[in-house]
């Protein structure tokens, strides 16, 4: 080399420029004969093992659907608004700012900003609506307010003042507007019962039912579904509202001719900084355009955020199984090829070559995939996007989302097979000619290799370190600490499998040995003569198992640890409900003259919004609380009180802590805690009692006082009571008729735990997320069940030739493919509980202090549907990929 150098140095520029071209072209056409023998190799492959790559294609394609499908949703939600209703008619609308801020320093980093949305409605000071009604092109500012309330007949509606109908471009279509307090105006839906100007409806709302004379009937157009509504007189809606210095928003009707962004900058410059609510730093917000629903559903936009957390852990675990089960899929496919690699490399075939033409394979394949994942994304993403879209935040599908979605899953899924594939091929493309030779008939490697013995180890001692974490931790660190130990478990046994099978085998492979006679004996010596297959076997079982009872069990756990503290807490035997709408306080009181009634309490319930620290990380935690009066309190709820007295519950100041909570903020009795109410206002209570089933009734409760006017809607959900001697033969009839005169929809009926439980069942929404992140992946999962033995079983088909011409019977053989099948699933299901639970014992021991929790009925359908994916996978290609040869009557 040193001697060509020093040649070429000596020749002319101009002759060395003539020589370096020529041997250039050289080069480009061995090149280009590579490229093309690179070309016969892949497609002579794709046809020889079309049967194997159809295996893969199904695999990775619904990887890639599934991943389409997540990014379908995500983008659905990221661009999703709350409709625009009740201000379909105004041009801007002026409300306080719903979000809530915390800033702190992470450790050894920039000081950092957490936001979360206020659940309950931020208010604006009445003073406000006369500077908005003063700005330049207003031609109308209207207060808005509204109640809940409900008819005699037990519907619900929502109250709003007649001023307000132009908001929502109402319009009488019969009758007069309302003139006293006396005269309401009905929705035309809401009138459709029968309703006429003159008539008479009941109506409750802040107190007992009402009747009131229908003055007129009024209709619009803007559909959707919102609830009916019911106008009164601006001053009588006041009253009803409690709150008359403060008001929920301000509509603006702009003049004519007046542009959005020109009203935006108009209203603002004349608005003040704050809201003007007493003890509240709110700002103050112009809304226009697709904002305006924002002020109609507070919450939505937080419930989005909340969505968009859980999707994104969700869409997080997807990833990494996607890519497991593409690795996974890949590498057998390739594995099983390693004696036909290792022959051509052997006869010439060059390192480049080899992995230039399993490249192209698995570019192909991926393609394929990829455009058939792309395809079912959309549907499927549609399916996702109908379980998770609601009445206040319907998700949009605008026309750049199918195709951008479809383009996420088939690329994510392209540019991974390529490497993988020719990863799993470097050992064998790295051989010298003579050592691939010997290769191509070597038996299979005992064991996984170095780098993924020392990997899979890391990895373990990773996930049982994140367990262990987990139980120090408490919310949301413990739940992202639990699912990194389960994800890195899956992945330490997926890499340590053949060892793991190994450790399998010797436990299982001796009863298998005698319970099945010769298939037995076929079973266990296949399984111990090709560990890796195994390990390939269950690896995806593992991956069901652990992820859908990790997914399925985190929920019961807390429900029913909750439960049992929320029963524990309850002393009431009664409970009454007032429907939609709630009760109003005075229904307490009432209960409490009843005879024989001993204790009433009111519970209202509300959120608080906890700014804290995870881990150095700022975090706004929202937690769910609630209100009770101290006035008979121990009679109808004992939250298990270890220091101080609830019956100091009382006034604005105080709050009760619970046990573990009062822990991790380090307080006691007479401290104080920093809160921000629902609609963001700031308190520091004192601590005035600490109790332990802080599970069942939340980790603070406070004076219904404290809370009831920092609530969109200051209504008790139930009222518990409990009855004593002189309650008479049925106490449910008697607190239901001195509740008569609260109308329609009140119910009394027998208490129970839920009654009180600060998480009440599961909504729909809840639901939705455990469908799709159970359903979803756990089918996917399956399907990559079933995919993986599929392909194990068509790489076997040399293997069943080979025992049939030896003698071996069809229906041994077919026994053994069941001992085998009972193998892979029994041992999946085995190490699958056991990889979940590490994280669920750390998760439920930290969050609830007990052992975790899986119904056993649920446990049974995971292991049927695993067992069922094993017999499809397994049974059904050894019956049919090589049926002439293998499972027929005679072998070839």
């Amino acid at each position: 080399m040193k001697r060509r150098t020093s040649t070429t140095d000596r020749v002319p520029s101009r002759a060395r420029g003539r020589r370096t071209g020529a041997a250039d072209r050289e080069p480009l056409g061995v090149r280009q004969g590579s490229r093309r023998a690179s070309a016969f190799l892949a497609r002579r492959s794709l046809a020889t093992h079309r049967r194997a790559w159809a295996a893969v294609i199904v695999a990775t394609g619904a990887a890639a659907a599934l991943i389409g499908a997540f990014a379908f949703v995500v983008g659905s939600l990221l661009v999703a608004a709350p409709p625009v209703q009740r201000y379909a008619g105004a041009d801007a609308v002026v409300a306080a700012d719903q979000k809530v801020s915390h800033t702190a320093k992470p450790w050894g980093g920039e000081p950092r900003t957490a936001t979360a949305y206020l659940p309950e409605r931020a208010r604006l000071d009445r003073s406000v609506l006369a500077a908005v009604a003063g700005a330049d092109g207003v031609a109308r500012a209207v207060a808005d307010d509204s109640v809940p309330l409900s008819t005699g007949d037990g519907r619900t509606a929502v109250g709003r003042s007649w001023p307000s109908a132009v908001l929502t471009r109402y319009e009488l279509a019969e009758g007069r507007a309302p003139g006293d307090a006396a005269e309401v105006v009905l929705d035309a839906a809401l009138a459709a019962g029968g309703h006429a100007p003159g008539d008479r409806i009941v109506l409750r709302a802040g107190g007992a039912a009402r009747t009131y004379t229908v003055s007129g009937i009024a209709r619009t157009g803007h559909g959707g579904d919102a609830p009916p509504a019911v106008f009164f007189t601006e001053p009588r809606l006041t009253a009803l509202a409690g709150h008359p210095g403060r008001i929920d928003a301000i509509g603006v009707v702009a003049e004519p001719g007046v542009p959005a962004d020109a009203l935006r900058a108009a209203v603002g410059a004349v608005l003040p900084e704050r809201s003007g609510v007493p003890g509240s730093d709110r700002g103050v917000r112009v809304l226009t355009g697709a904002e305006r629903g924002e002020a109609e559903h507070v919450d939505a936009l937080g419930g989005r955020g909340d969505r968009l957390a859980l999707l994104g852990s969700i869409g997080g675990t997807v990833l990494m199984v996607a890519l497991l089960v593409i690795a996974s899929t890949l590498s057998q496919a390739i594995h099983q090829r390693s004696g036909e690699l290792a022959l051509l490399r052997a006869v010439g075939a060059s390192p480049r070559q080899l992995r230039s033409a399993i490249g192209r394979e698995a570019g192909r394949v991926a393609a394929a995939a990829a455009l058939l994942g792309g395809v079912g994304a959309v549907p499927l993403g549609l399916a996702m996007r109908s379980l998770l879209t609601t009445g206040p935040l319907p998700l949009p599908v605008p026309w750049w989302l199918p195709p951008a979605a479809a383009l996420t899953g088939g690329l994510l899924v392209a540019l991974s097979a390529r490497p993988v594939a020719m990863l799993a091929a470097r050992s064998i493309t790295r051989l010298r000619p003579a050592a691939a030779l010997g290769a191509a008939t070597a038996d299979e490697p005992s064991g996984p290799g170095r780098f993924r013995t020392v990997a899979g180890v890391v990895l373990a001692f990773a996930g049982i370190s994140s367990a262990g974490v987990a139980t120090t931790q408490s919310g949301q660190a413990a739940g992202v600490a639990a699912s990194g130990a389960a994800m890195s478990l899956v992945i330490a046994v997926a890499l340590l499998g053949p060892r793991i099978s190994r450790i399998a085998l010797g436990v299982l492979g001796r009863p298998l040995r005698r319970a099945g006679g010769a298939p037995g004996f076929l079973a266990e010596r296949a399984a111990s003569a090709h560990t890796r297959r195994l390990a390939a076997a269950f690896t995806p079982i593992v991956l069901v198992v652990a992820f859908v009872c990790v997914q399925l069990a985190s929920g019961p756990t807390m429900e029913r640890a909750a439960g049992q503290q929320a029963s524990a807490a309850l002393r009431a035997d009664l409970v009454a409900t007032g429907g939609g709408a709630g009760l109003p306080a005075g229904a307490a009181r009432t209960v409490r003259e009843v005879p024989g009634v001993r204790a009433a309490t009111g519970v209202l319930r509300s959120t608080v919004v906890l700014a804290d620290r995870e881990a150095g990380e700022p975090v706004l935690t929202r937690l769910p609380v609630l209100g009770v009066e101290a006035r008979g309190l121990s009679g109808t709820l004992d939250p298990g009180v270890t220091a101080g007295d609830l019956d100091r519950l009382r006034g604005r100041d105080a709050v009760a802590v619970g046990a573990d909570r009062a822990k991790s903020l380090d307080v006691g009795l007479g401290d104080r805690v920093a809160l921000r109410l629902g609609d963001g206002t700031r308190v520091e209570p004192k601590v005035v009692a600490v109790y332990e089933h802080q599970l069942g009734v939340g980790e603070f409760l406070f004076p219904r006082k404290a809370l009831a006017g920092h609530v969109s809607a200051a209504r008790d959900q139930v009222v518990l009571i409990r009855t004593g001697d002189g309650a008479g033969a049925d106490p449910a009839a008697a607190v239901r008729e001195a509740l008569a005169p609260y109308g329609g929809g009140v119910a009394v009926r027998a208490a129970t735990g839920d009654d009180v439980a600060i998480a009440p069942p599961l909504s729909d929404g809840d639901n939705a997320m455990i469908v799709i992140g159970v359903g979803v992946i756990g089918g996917f999962a399956l399907l990559a069940v079933v995919s993986t033995l599929a392909l194990i079983t068509i790489g076997r088909r040399g293997e069943f030739r080979l025992l049939r011409m030896v003698g071996t019977g069809r229906r041994q053989l077919r026994r053994m493919l069941v001992l085998e099948t009972g193998l892979v699933t029994f041992a999946g299901l085995v190490i699958g509980t056991a990889v979940a639970a590490v994280p669920l014992t750390a998760f439920a021991v930290s969050l609830a202090g007990t052992a975790p929790y899986l119904p056993p009925a649920h446990y049974g359908v995971i292991a049927g549907a695993v067992a069922l994916a094993a017999a499809a996978g397994t049974l059904v290609p050894g019956a049919s990929a090589g049926g002439r040869s293998v499972l027929t009557r005679s072998a070839r």
